[in-house]
């Protein structure tokens, strides 16, 4: 199979020849017909992230259909079109069995533990408990949209920040994630401001339904103002020091800040004034990714029409442009959104 492969942390990926896999007793093989193109690849192929392990093939979204499928396996058949979190789960373990796979003491993870996306084939291993069917209304690109941004938002803002229709959300960086996290709040009835450095992210941003403000250095004061005192909900979409400095400080008194965005490397340890959490009794939640048992939700919504995740889509592009896309990153983004490669 064909699949992009980096040597070296911080080398110009390669387009290879490796073998295709075989399913393992528990799992199945699934050839891909689109996948993601996130800011979590640029982390790993940047070596931020101690999990990965040279030569890899990145990618952790995606979606396609099932090609091979290993004897232990009864719920998933070969012919099926799929897609999976990007948390594979033992489906064992305490949290597993409480239903919170997104925080499987024995993950897994492609793209990071495991070999990703950015090739023909992947392998999900448990795949009863991780394998998610797709119904014909749901398209691959679309379904590659949800296994990491897109389901993150959702996790994150139902699961973790428990919104509300009527309050206020605001967002601070529109990336693939942060202009998710806007449709998902604007679907579920709450008033959303959005922040970034980018004025064609926050074009997308409004035309999702959110009031905007530049992030500069009096982002928080008018993030306050257009609230009315503060965000009941803030989500740091991007993930460095300033970003999650500016959502916990545009909080009203008991609002809940969610980090969604990675800290890693230099961005590691964020300042977090906790006299202000104590004396506003302000909540800080952690959000990792999307539960299986959450996907039955999210994808009726998505058919239903109350979330199109689409819209969050900046371009689409072709398999022999992955490496060009993930070095891309090194850089400013000329486009708004997400970027999904079709095969």
């Amino acid at each position: 199979m064909r699949a992009v492969q980096y040597d070296q942390f911080g080398s110009v990926p390669s387009l290879v020849d490796l073998p295709t896999p075989a399913p393992p007793d528990d799992g199945v093989v699934v050839r891909v017909a689109a996948t993601g193109v996130c800011r979590s690849d640029w982390h790993a192929w940047k070596g931020h992230d101690d999990s990965v392990r040279l030569p890899h093939v990145p990618g952790h979204e995606f979606a396609g259909v099932v090609t091979a499928v290993g004897p232990a396996v009864s719920r998933v058949a070969v012919g099926a079109r799929v897609t999976a979190p990007f948390v594979f789960a033992c489906g064992t373990c305490e949290q597993c069995r409480a239903g919170a796979t997104q925080v499987c003491t024995r993950q897994q993870q492609p793209g990071f533990t495991l070999p990703g996306s950015y090739a023909e084939s992947v392998v999900v291993p448990h795949a009863d408990v991780n394998v998610v069917a797709l119904p014909d209304a749901v398209g691959f690109v679309e379904a590659a949209a949800l296994g990491c941004r897109f389901g993150t938002a959702y996790h994150a803002l139902h699961a973790r920040a428990r919104v509300e229709a009527g309050e206020w959300v605001a967002v601070f960086g529109c990336g693939g994630v942060g202009l998710s996290a806007v449709a998902v709040a604007v679907a579920a009835g709450a008033r959303v401001v959005a922040s970034d450095i980018s004025s064609a992210a926050l074009e997308r941003a409004a035309a999702l339904g959110a009031a905007v403000v530049p992030m500069d250095g009096d982002a928080v004061e008018r993030v306050r103002a257009v609230t009315g005192g503060g965000a009941h909900v803030a989500l740091d979409a991007f993930g460095s020091r300033v970003t999650s400095a500016a959502s916990v400080a545009s909080l009203r008194p008991r609002g809940r800040h969610v980090q969604v965005g990675l800290l890693l490397d230099d961005e590691a340890a964020p300042v977090i004034p906790m006299g202000r959490v104590i004396a506003d009794e302000l909540e800080l939640l952690g959000s990792h990714g999307i539960s299986v048992g959450e996907y039955a939700a999210m994808i009726d919504d998505v058919v239903a029409g109350r979330l199109r995740p689409l819209e969050s889509i900046g371009r689409t592009i072709a398999f022999d442009d992955l490496p060009d896309a993930l070095t891309a990153m090194d850089r400013p983004a000329v486009t708004a959104g997400m970027t999904v490669a079709v095969f």
